[in-house]
Protein backbone atom coordinates (compact mmCIF):
# COMPACT_ATOMS: atom_id res chain seq x y z
CA UNK A 1 0.00 0.00 0.00
CA UNK A 2 1.00 3.63 -0.31
CA UNK A 3 0.64 5.89 2.70
CA UNK A 4 0.60 9.66 2.83
CA UNK A 5 2.38 10.32 6.12
CA UNK A 6 3.12 13.47 8.11
CA UNK A 7 6.17 13.34 10.40
CA UNK A 8 6.26 14.89 13.87
CA UNK A 9 8.14 17.81 12.32
CA UNK A 10 5.31 18.28 9.79
CA UNK A 11 7.13 16.90 6.74
CA UNK A 12 4.85 15.18 4.20
CA UNK A 13 6.04 11.78 2.92
CA UNK A 14 4.59 9.41 0.35
CA UNK A 15 5.72 5.87 1.27
CA UNK A 16 5.20 2.46 -0.31
CA UNK A 17 5.00 -0.23 2.38
CA UNK A 18 4.14 -3.87 2.99
CA UNK A 19 2.00 -3.77 6.15
CA UNK A 20 2.83 -6.52 8.64
CA UNK A 21 0.89 -5.63 11.78
CA UNK A 22 -0.73 -2.91 13.85
CA UNK A 23 0.71 -2.77 17.36
CA UNK A 24 -0.41 -0.68 20.33
CA UNK A 25 2.46 0.50 22.54
CA UNK A 26 2.16 3.07 25.34
CA UNK A 27 -1.33 4.11 24.10
CA UNK A 28 -0.08 4.75 20.56
CA UNK A 29 -1.00 2.71 17.51
CA UNK A 30 1.82 1.83 15.11
CA UNK A 31 1.88 0.33 11.63
CA UNK A 32 4.78 -2.14 11.61
CA UNK A 33 5.85 -2.73 8.03
CA UNK A 34 8.56 -3.23 5.47
CA UNK A 35 9.16 0.06 3.71
CA UNK A 36 9.77 -0.41 0.00
CA UNK A 37 10.82 3.24 -0.10
CA UNK A 38 13.75 2.74 2.30
CA UNK A 39 14.12 -1.08 2.04
CA UNK A 40 13.95 -1.44 5.82
CA UNK A 41 11.63 -2.32 8.67
CA UNK A 42 9.71 0.75 9.80
CA UNK A 43 7.03 1.69 12.30
CA UNK A 44 4.71 4.57 11.52
CA UNK A 45 2.29 6.13 13.95
CA UNK A 46 -1.24 5.49 12.70
CA UNK A 47 -2.44 8.94 13.83
CA UNK A 48 0.04 10.49 11.38
CA UNK A 49 -1.19 8.52 8.35
CA UNK A 50 -3.28 10.92 6.29
CA UNK A 51 -4.32 8.67 3.40
CA UNK A 52 -3.92 5.03 2.32
CA UNK A 53 -4.00 3.65 -1.23
CA UNK A 54 -3.86 -0.03 -2.14
CA UNK A 55 -1.21 -1.02 -4.68
CA UNK A 56 -1.06 -4.02 -6.98
CA UNK A 57 0.89 -7.04 -5.84
CA UNK A 58 1.12 -9.31 -2.85
CA UNK A 59 3.70 -10.15 -0.22
CA UNK A 60 4.24 -12.58 2.63
CA UNK A 61 5.23 -11.17 6.03
CA UNK A 62 8.14 -12.87 7.82
CA UNK A 63 6.95 -16.23 9.20
CA UNK A 64 8.78 -15.70 12.50
CA UNK A 65 7.49 -12.17 13.05
CA UNK A 66 6.73 -11.22 16.65
CA UNK A 67 5.09 -7.82 16.06
CA UNK A 68 5.43 -6.52 19.63
CA UNK A 69 9.09 -7.54 19.93
CA UNK A 70 9.84 -6.14 16.45
CA UNK A 71 8.23 -2.81 17.33
CA UNK A 72 10.07 -2.51 20.64
CA UNK A 73 13.37 -3.34 18.94
CA UNK A 74 12.65 -0.82 16.19
CA UNK A 75 11.79 1.95 18.65
CA UNK A 76 15.13 1.41 20.42
CA UNK A 77 17.27 1.58 17.27
CA UNK A 78 18.15 4.00 14.55
CA UNK A 79 17.90 7.28 16.44
CA UNK A 80 20.32 10.19 16.10
CA UNK A 81 22.84 9.24 18.78
CA UNK A 82 24.29 5.74 19.26
CA UNK A 83 24.83 4.75 22.90
CA UNK A 84 26.74 1.96 24.62
CA UNK A 85 26.71 1.70 28.41
CA UNK A 86 28.39 -0.87 30.66
CA UNK A 87 26.45 -1.48 33.87
CA UNK A 88 27.76 -3.06 37.07
CA UNK A 89 24.62 -5.12 37.62
CA UNK A 90 23.22 -8.40 36.25
CA UNK A 91 21.38 -8.13 32.93
CA UNK A 92 18.11 -9.47 34.37
CA UNK A 93 18.07 -6.65 36.97
CA UNK A 94 18.85 -3.96 34.39
CA UNK A 95 16.08 -5.14 32.07
CA UNK A 96 13.57 -4.63 34.88
CA UNK A 97 14.69 -1.02 35.53
CA UNK A 98 14.65 0.61 32.11
CA UNK A 99 12.22 0.96 29.20
CA UNK A 100 12.78 -1.62 26.46
CA UNK A 101 13.00 1.21 23.93
CA UNK A 102 16.40 2.21 25.38
CA UNK A 103 18.00 -0.69 23.54
CA UNK A 104 19.09 -4.26 24.09
CA UNK A 105 20.80 -5.52 27.23
CA UNK A 106 23.59 -8.07 26.78
CA UNK A 107 25.15 -9.97 29.70
CA UNK A 108 28.94 -9.60 29.91
CA UNK A 109 29.55 -11.48 33.17
CA UNK A 110 27.14 -12.69 35.86
CA UNK A 111 27.41 -9.24 37.49
CA UNK A 112 27.83 -6.86 34.52
CA UNK A 113 26.03 -6.16 31.27
CA UNK A 114 26.06 -3.85 28.27
CA UNK A 115 23.18 -1.66 27.10
CA UNK A 116 23.33 -0.90 23.37
CA UNK A 117 20.82 1.52 21.90
CA UNK A 118 20.28 4.94 20.44
CA UNK A 119 18.33 8.07 21.21
CA UNK A 120 17.27 11.41 19.82
CA UNK A 121 16.89 12.75 23.38
CA UNK A 122 20.19 12.51 25.30
CA UNK A 123 18.77 14.30 28.38
CA UNK A 124 15.87 11.86 28.66
CA UNK A 125 18.20 8.91 28.10
CA UNK A 126 20.49 10.19 30.87
CA UNK A 127 17.54 10.49 33.25
CA UNK A 128 16.57 6.87 32.50
CA UNK A 129 20.16 5.74 33.09
CA UNK A 130 19.94 7.28 36.56
CA UNK A 131 17.44 4.53 37.47
CA UNK A 132 19.97 1.75 36.84
CA UNK A 133 20.58 -0.58 39.81
CA UNK A 134 24.36 -0.18 39.75
CA UNK A 135 27.24 2.00 38.67
CA UNK A 136 27.56 2.52 34.93
CA UNK A 137 29.93 3.94 32.33
CA UNK A 138 28.92 5.52 29.03
CA UNK A 139 31.39 3.78 26.71
CA UNK A 140 30.01 5.28 23.49
CA UNK A 141 27.83 8.32 22.90
CA UNK A 142 29.36 11.72 23.60
CA UNK A 143 25.95 13.42 23.62
CA UNK A 144 24.58 11.05 26.27
CA UNK A 145 27.85 11.26 28.25
CA UNK A 146 27.51 15.07 28.34
CA UNK A 147 23.85 14.78 29.39
CA UNK A 148 24.78 12.34 32.19
CA UNK A 149 27.50 14.75 33.38
CA UNK A 150 25.08 17.72 33.33
CA UNK A 151 22.42 15.74 35.22
CA UNK A 152 24.98 14.60 37.81
CA UNK A 153 26.23 18.14 38.35
CA UNK A 154 22.67 19.42 38.74
CA UNK A 155 21.86 16.70 41.27
CA UNK A 156 25.04 17.43 43.26
CA UNK A 157 24.12 21.14 43.35
CA UNK A 158 20.61 20.27 44.50
CA UNK A 159 21.96 18.09 47.30
CA UNK A 160 24.41 20.79 48.43
CA UNK A 161 21.87 23.50 49.17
Amino acid sequence: MRIDYRTEAGRELLLDVQPWAVVVRHSRWYLLCHSLTSEATRAYRIDRVRRVSLLDGTFIPPSDLDPVEALVRHLGEGWDYAVEVVVDAPADQVVQCIPTTMGRVEPLTPTTCRLVGSTSNPRGYAADLATLPGAFRVEQGDEVRAAVRALGERLVRAAST
